[in-house]
C-alpha cells in the first residue's frame, strides 16, 4: 500500500525560544517539518511534557542563535538542537554542547551502528543520529519530460538560465563545485576553495532562487523544475504525486547525517533526555519515517516499514550510491571562514 504523507500541524514558537526552566516544557530548535505533531502529540500526552518548536534553515543560523544565546547570558535557551554532522564538531569543540548520559537512553541500542562513532563524534559522546540523507538534483518530470541531468556539471548548461533552486547550504554549494573539478567535497586547500567560488560566480546567472527553508514548495509550486533537493523532501514530493525525478550525480551525492544535541545551556536536561529516547522506540522511528520521509537509523524501525518503503532509493540509496557518495566532514574554523568569506562575495553579486 503506498504510503502517506499526512498534513502536519506545526508548532511554532516566537523568534526567542520560549524559557525552558520547567521540566513539563522542552524548547526544541530544529529544521522544518522534522518533528511530526502526532510524535509531539503523544510524547506529551505519555510524559505530560509540552515541547515548543521553532524551526531554522541552515547550520549556520543555528550556529549564530545558540552562540547569541549562550554568549549574551540571555535567560532563553534551547534544550534540543538538530544539527548536522559538521556542526556538531565545531559546537562540541567550543563548549556550546553537554555530553548525553547513555544510562538515561536505553533505547541507544535500537540505533545502525554503521552511523555511530563518526569522526565528527567519536562514540557519540553529544549526539544522537536522528536522520541520514543526501542532497542530490530533482527534476520535475512533468515539466521536463526529456531534460538529461546527469551530473553536477549539467547545472551549468546555459538553457537553465534563471531556472534553477539551490539549497541555501554553503557547503553544499561548494561540495557542488568542487566535486566538479574534482577535487575533494571537503577540500581544505585554500587555492581549491577559491577556484570553487569562480566556479560558482557563473551559475548565478543559472539560479532562480536559494531556498532550505521549505525547498520543496518551489517544485510543488511550479517555481522552479531543476535544482538541489534531500531526499527526505524529495520523496515527500513524490508522495504528494508530483512526478519528481531525484538523481544521484555521476560525481557522487552529497550526503549528511542530522543529529539531536543538547545545548551546554539546556534547562530541561532530564526531559531532553527523556524526549531523546522516546524518538529512539523503533515504532515512534518508523512513524516519523513514514511521515515525514527522513531515513532513521533505526535498525528496529525498518522491520516495522511497508516494503515499498524500506527498499526506496530515494530514502535508502543502494551502496553503490553510498560508497560514491561524499559525507560532510568538519573543516575547522579558519577553513570554514574561508569558504564563508566567498559566499558572502558570491551572494552579494
Amino acid at each position: 500500500m503506498k504510503s502517506v504523507v499526512r498534513p502536519l500541524a506545526w508548532i511554532m514558537a516566537a523568534t526567542f525560544p520560549v524559557l525552558a526552566q520547567a521540566q513539563d516544557r522542552l524548547s526544541v530548535y530544529a529544521w522544518a517539518e522534522y518533528l511530526p505533531d502526532t510524535v509531539l502529540q503523544a510524547f506529551t500526552k505519555e510524559s505530560g511534557i509540552k515541547v515548543d518548536y521553532a524551526s531554522f534553515d541552515s547550520n549556520e543560523a543555528l550556529y549564530a542563535k545558540l552562540k547569541l544565546l549562550q554568549t549574551s547570558n540571555a535567560k532563553e535557551s534551547y534544550d534540543i538542537i538538530f544539527p548536522s554532522s559538521y556542526m556538531v564538531s565545531k559546537m562540541a569543540r567550543e563548549g556550546m554542547l553537554q555530553p548525553l548520559d547513555k544510562s538515561k537512553l536505553p533505547h541507544f541500542s535500537e540505533l545502525d551502528d554503521s552511523i555511530l562513532n563518526k569522526d565528527f563524534d567519536p562514540d557519540n559522546q553529544y549526539s544522537m543520529p536522528y536522520s541520514f540523507g543526501s542532497t542530490a538534483i530533482a527534476i520535475n518530470r512533468d515539466d521536463l519530460a526529456d531534460a538529461e541531468v546527469t551530473s553536477w556539471q549539467d547545472l551549468w548548461d546555459s538553457r537553465w538560465e534563471n531556472q534553477l533552486m539551490l539549497t541555501d547550504d554553503i557547503r553544499e554549494s561548494f561540495q557542488m563545485a568542487l566535486l566538479t573539478l574534482g577535487f575533494s567535497a571537503n577540500s581544505r586547500d585554500p587555492a581549491e576553495i577559491k577556484a570553487a567560488y569562480e566556479k560558482l560566480i557563473p551559475l548565478q546567472s543559472n539560479v532562480l532562487l536559494y531556498n532550505s527553508d521549505n525547498p520543496r514548495m518551489p517544485y510543488v509550486t511550479g517555481e522552479t523544475s531543476l535544482g538541489l533537493l534531500w531526499s527526505d523532501q524529495a520523496y515527500k514530493t513524490q508522495q504528494d504525486g508530483i512526478a519528481l525525478d531525484y538523481v544521484y550525480p555521476s560525481e557522487g551525492a552529497i550526503f549528511w547525517v542530522d543529529s539531536a544535541v543538547i545545548p551546554s545551556n539546556a534547562k530541561s536536561v532530564d526531559a531532553a533526555h527523556q524526549f531523546l529516547d522516546f524518538l529512539m522506540r523503533p515504532e515512534v522511528a518508523a512513524q516519523i519515517i513514514q511521515e515525514l520521509g527522513i531515513a532513521v537509523p533505526n535498525k528496529g524501525a525498518k522491520a516495522l516499514l511497508p516494503a515499498e518503503v524500506a527498499v526506496n532509493p530515494v530514502l535508502f540509496p543502494s551502496a553503490e550510491v553510498i560508497n560514491q557518495g561524499h559525507f560532510q566532514e568538519d573543516l575547522g574554523d579558519e577553513v570554514l571562514a574561508i569558504y564563508e568569506g566567498y559566499w558572502v562575495k558570491l551572494r552579494s553579486q
